[in-house]
């Protein structure tokens, strides 16, 4: 009867031994200093407004690929948002509205009406920071970003100075 409690104790090690070997395994080894699989964002915030073409659109892209940059770089989270419907400024205000009610660090817009639409809310709203990528009116909380080959790098900095204030 003795030995069979031995055996029954020696099992038991063994199952508890592979439990814990098992469980430093698959958390990757108890070393902590894997990187995690998402990215950690500050509390900053970058948004843009486009048109119905999203950040894919001709002049959409380069801006994207800045606010992307500047993202990498200070971990802010970057977000757009399209402008769907009627191409008027009309249509969106409502849409730049709601970028500044989510409290973005920053507002980008690129595009004819979502520029003038951001101008006219900028207006309306001088505690909030705005960039009008493309034609526009350089204002107190308004910066005008003309088109051209260095509007990535541009973006990128006008977001990396919006989040690091």
């Amino acid at each position: 009867m003795r030995r069979r409690s031995w055996v029954a104790a020696g099992a038991g090690a063994v199952v508890l031994t592979g439990g814990l070997i098992a469980a430093i395994v698959l958390s990757g080894g108890g070393d902590g200093g894997q990187e995690p699989r998402a990215r950690q964002y500050t509390d900053h915030s970058a948004c843009l407004l486009t048109d119905g073409r999203g950040v894919t659109g001709d002049e959409a892209a380069p801006v994207w690929a800045g606010m992307e940059d500047a993202s990498l770089a200070t971990h802010a989270k970057v977000t757009s948002l399209p402008v769907f419907g009627p191409d008027t400024v009309a249509n969106a205000v409502p849409y730049v509205n709601t970028l500044v009610q989510r409290r973005c660090d920053i507002v980008l817009a690129v595009g004819r009406t979502p520029g003038a639409a951001t101008e006219e809310v900028a207006a309306r709203t001088p505690a909030a920071r705005f960039v009008v990528v493309g034609d526009g009116r350089k204002s107190g909380n308004v910066t005008v970003i003309q088109q051209s080959r260095d509007t990535r790098s541009a973006v990128a900095r006008a977001v990396k100075d919006a989040v690091h204030k």
